[in-house]
């Protein structure tokens, strides 16, 4: 990220220098850039970016691919509003301050024993970018990083602070888990947390047929279950996540590297590039590609099964349709690829989630699939995620907040049964729209 003149302080101001996510893909130039380092720190710069007149967006690490975090106005930086503020081990529970990387929150639980119950598969977002877009695993009973908070603490478009949770702002809970940015800032979070447990994975390759003619088996006998499919093969890659009595058996470190590193990083950059150059060569990279990684069963800690290093930059699309739409959708998907010209050089990936009670979750009101298609970074993706977005809506798929998508709020208001209790709360908590951008006011409306 190239931001200059980041500064803390309740009336801090600086120069907006260039942001840019981290795909490269969305780039802005703030008017102003603050670091707060405290919730008074946070409203008070709120406060003055209403008196100028500015709008306001808080970014995370830049991990979305949608401009959700842009602004030419006042942009508040995560790096000072860090840390743990509180583990309460009775009731099952973490405080965390908003910008506070998941990679530390992880480590951190981790060394206290503890644990959240489902994960994404990367951690180097911020807690509350991570829930603001609605980032989620796979789980058959467990739900998105969302759904695990507690309660939160917002601050609102005239600097007021809201603490929020079932039994204090509940209306304003509801919506805020998962709120884009649109409520307000969240300073910060409580989310549920278990005692550390250990989960076997399990990684088979297994053929496309398969694997769709026994989905809904694989989903039903797995707490975790997830898939890769590699466009232009027959061939997938499957996941299995289980609780396990131990003992830990970790991924041997040559092993491991070889897996993680070599093979799912450095060798697939250099697929990527080559076939970036030579697009001709992907069908014949992906068979390659959909081969070289083995089976193999490890035991270990939830962070290090859930996530994994993601070093290849690339841009990507994700829906989620509803769980019974999932082999259709993708037997549409791969019939796609086959009669197209496309060449795809990254996997599909494919997840699930139980139904969950948020207003704008993905998962909201529905057992839920998620599919999601990648391109390499620099490589034209358009038509392709044009073409797959037409299959994912024929489903009245959602889009992930954070990856790439062209709906529009007429579109959102039919898939989301809650959508016109979220803009209503959106009216009362910034009517003025302070913390609009061009991103919200397409998927919101004005």
């Amino acid at each position: 990220m190239a931001v200059t003149d980041v500064i803390g302080g309740s009336g801090g101001r600086g120069s907006g220098g260039p942001w840019r996510n981290w795909a490269g893909n969305v780039t802005a130039r703030p008017a102003r850039t603050v670091a707060p380092a405290s919730t008074e720190e946070l409203a008070a710069a709120i406060r003055a970016a209403a008196t100028d007149g500015l709008p306001v967006k808080a970014a995370g690490t830049g991990h979305s691919f949608t401009p959700a975090a842009a602004t030419d106005g006042l942009l508040i930086r995560p790096e000072r509003l860090t840390g743990i503020r509180g583990i309460d081990r009775a009731a099952g529970t973490v405080t965390v301050a908003a910008g506070t990387p998941l990679k530390h929150l992880n480590q951190t639980l981790s060394a206290h024993g503890l644990s959240l119950t489902n994960m994404g598969d990367i951690m180097e977002q911020t807690v509350s970018g991570a829930t603001s877009t609605g980032t989620h695993g796979t789980g058959r009973d467990s739900a998105s990083i969302a759904a695990q908070i507690t309660a939160l603490e917002l601050v609102t478009a005239d600097g007021s602070v809201l603490r929020c949770s079932a039994e204090e702002n509940p209306e304003v809970f509801a919506g805020a888990r998962l709120g884009l940015g649109a409520l307000g800032v969240v300073s910060e979070l409580t989310l549920a947390v278990e005692p550390e447990f250990l989960l076997t994975a399990r990684e088979e390759p297994m053929p496309f047929d398969e694997v769709t003619d026994r989905f809904d088996e694989l989903v039903a006998e797995n707490e975790h279950f997830e898939f890769y499919w590699f466009p232009h093969t027959g061939n997938c890659n499957t996941k299995r996540n289980n609780r396990s009595q131990g003992p830990a058996a970790p991924p041997g470190r040559v092993s491991g590297w070889i897996e993680d590193e070599l093979l799912s990083n450095g060798v697939f950059q250099v697929a990527c590039a080559v076939g970036r150059a030579v697009p001709a060569a992907i069908p014949g990279i992906a068979k390659i590609s959909s081969r070289a990684l083995s089976a193999r069963a490890y035991t270990d800690i939830p962070y290090k099964v859930f996530t994994s290093p993601r070093r290849v930059r690339f841009v990507e699309m994700e829906y989620a349709l509803p769980r019974t739409a999932a082999v259709e959708a993708l037997g549409a998907l791969k019939a796609l690829v086959e009669r197209s010209d496309f060449k795809i050089s990254f996997p599909v990936e494919v997840r699930t989630a139980p139904a969950d009670d948020i207003a704008l979750s993905t998962a909201s009101g529905r057992d839920t699939v998620y599919v999601a298609v990648h391109m390499y970074r620099g490589t034209p993706h358009q038509e392709y995620f044009g073409a797959a977005e037409r299959i994912m809506t024929a489903h009245e798929g959602r889009p992930h907040w954070g990856k790439l998508h062209t709906r529009d709020a007429e579109y959102l208001a039919g898939v989301y049964p809650r959508f016109g209790e979220f803009t209503a709360l959106r009216d009362r908590l910034d009517p003025e729209r302070r913390f609009a951008n061009g991103y919200l006011r397409q998927v919101l409306g004005e």
